[in-house]
């Protein structure tokens, strides 16, 4: 539960940053926003504002309020009048929309003086934006009839949200909802260099934000790394890693002709960057050189989220827990565990990989206790549990902290925010290998990401890293996504000719299910990684 409400707050905020910053720009350059949404409100939201003469109006739990549009018509008539008419036998025509005889159109047109709605194929009508010279014809509490306010809500659908601009086809306004002539308040009345960057806006509040989200984490918090040269107890190896030629205790010294210093360079190095050429010192002696497969990168994703490469250390007691295995069997703080079953362990990791061995069984522990080596018998149940704290890795090994000050923090940021963005783009390239796209992951995926428990430190990173991520995503060249549309602006910027309006609508919709293919694609990888560990 702590997850889910880190991964909602998280997107949350990230979402209202994002068409924040697309509202921003186009009150700059003088465009409409007509709704700006944190959820998706399909029939109704869970609340609704609109500043309308100096005051606000709040609606709670009601149906929407109807877009800025009217019947399109082939005329000059208005279906404005016909809309407020009081005849409830036209008026409940209207409201369900069902197409008119031939003679009911004419008594209509002669009656209320308006043309013929345009209709489509299911006899339904066309829509299209309601003029300045038909907002004297609107009640006083149709909020329609203040198009230049915008109105503000909160969806019910707790994913994502938008901001409905003026004159542009989204997914949240198609060309059949545009008027024939582009008003001056308009996307689409706007220059190219205009209207860039009211689509880049968003795109880039996400990215300065992850700059500043990261400027304050190093300023509030610092760093504090354990350096590769600290592993005093040698590295411990996934089976991939094993399977290349690596050994139990192994200390990293190079990668190509680079020397890494964290963790995170091993993984960012061998697997992202495909560096192949790996030196590693053995039994703190010996100099190994090692030649990766070239496979390499698919089997570590093949792996499934399993360790990379962790730091070894040894199995300390730090407590107890009451009316475990280990409390029945007298172990005590401070115990150091050298041997499970008669098989020597040299390590937390080892201890944890022999004790699998005995779910619901009998296991014989070897320790040691105030240099006194002693054996203890205890029945493990079926999650081959002891039922203590172990020491940290930090006890044993020396970490390096460091503080920021305000000013230095700033580059540092902005240094850590940009080689974030730079290996993220560089891994992208694994979603389209076999094993990448098993790996990819959805909202369950995501979520897994934020810690069990409440952690301000851990939070801001990883809003920081999605704010990234949610940057990213979005300038790909996909249409829908604000990608796609740079990709429009950029195709009439050098052609000097306009995409058609129509064509942008159908460029829109096969965007729209693309995104939900892959949606649909990642949780369902989500859903079968569940399935596996009940099958």
């Amino acid at each position: 539960m702590i997850q889910l409400i880190q991964l909602l707050l998280s997107l949350s905020f990230l979402v209202i940053i994002h068409e924040l910053g697309h509202f921003t720009f186009a009150r700059i350059f003088g465009v409409r926003v007509n709704k700006f949404y944190m959820f998706y409100n399909p029939r109704f939201s869970i609340v609704r504002l609109k500043k309308i003469s100096g005051k606000w109006q709040v609606r709670f739990f009601a149906p929407n309020v109807l877009d800025n549009q009217k019947v399109a018509l082939d005329n000059d008539g208005n279906p404005l009048l016909w809309e407020n008419d009081k005849d409830p036998k036209v008026r409940k025509k209207y409201e369900k929309e069902t197409p008119l005889t031939e003679e009911e159109w004419k008594a209509i047109e002669r009656d209320y003086n308006f043309g013929k709605p345009l209709t489509k194929h299911t006899g339904h009508p066309k829509f299209t934006i309601i003029e300045d010279k038909d907002l004297p014809l609107l009640s006083d509490d149709d909020w329609r009839k203040y198009p230049a306010s915008t109105e503000w809500g909160i969806g019910w659908v707790p994913l994502g949200g938008y901001c409905a601009i003026a004159g542009m086809v989204d997914e949240t306004t198609t060309a059949d909802q545009l008027g024939s002539t582009p008003q001056p308040w308009e996307y689409r009345a706007k220059s190219t260099w205009q209207r860039l960057p009211i689509i880049c806006g968003g795109v880039l509040v996400n990215f300065v934000a992850a700059l500043i989200f990261y400027s304050a984490i190093l300023h509030h918090w610092g760093t504090d790394s354990l350096p590769l040269s600290n592993a005093t107890y040698g590295l411990y190896f996934s089976e991939e890693l094993l399977s290349e030629g690596f050994k139990q205790g192994d200390n990293i010294i190079a990668i190509g002709d680079r020397v890494p210093q964290t963790r995170a360079d091993l993984l960012n190095w061998m697997v992202i960057d495909g560096e192949h050429d790996v030196t590693v010192v053995r039994n703190h002696a010996d100099t190994i050189h090692l030649r990766l497969s070239d496979n390499f990168d698919q089997k570590v994703l093949a792996a499934g989220g399993a360790s990379f490469i962790d730091y070894r250390f040894p199995f300390v007691i730090n407590e107890v827990m009451p009316a475990s295995p280990a409390s029945i069997a007298l172990l005590e703080k401070g115990d150091s565990i050298i041997a499970v079953g008669g098989v020597a362990t040299e390590c937390f990791q080892d201890v944890s990989a022999e004790l699998k061995h005995y779910a619901c069984d009998s296991v014989e522990l070897t320790y040691v206790r105030n240099g006194e080596v002693m054996t203890a018998s205890l029945y493990l149940g079926d999650e081959a549990k002891l039922g203590v704290y172990p020491k940290q890795p930090t006890e044993f090994l020396q970490t390096v902290h460091r503080d920021y000050g305000f000013w230095e923090s700033i580059p540092e940021g902005c240094r850590y925010g940009w080689q974030t963005l730079v290996t993220y783009v560089k891994q992208f390239r694994l979603v389209f290998t076999p094993q990448g796209a098993k790996s990819l992951g959805g909202f369950a995926a995501i979520g897994s990401l934020f810690p069990s428990l409440w952690d301000w430190h851990s939070f801001w990173l990883m809003t920081a890293f999605l704010s990234i991520i949610l940057a990213f995503m979005n300038i790909i060249p996909i249409p829908i996504l604000d990608g796609g549309h740079v990709m429009f602006l950029l195709w009439e910027m050098i052609t000097r000719k306009k995409p058609n309006e129509k064509f942008l609508d159908v460029a829109n919709t096969i965007g729209f299910y693309l995104l939900l293919a892959l949606l649909i694609f990642a949780n369902g990888n989500d859903l079968i990684k569940w399935l596996s560990k009940f099958f």
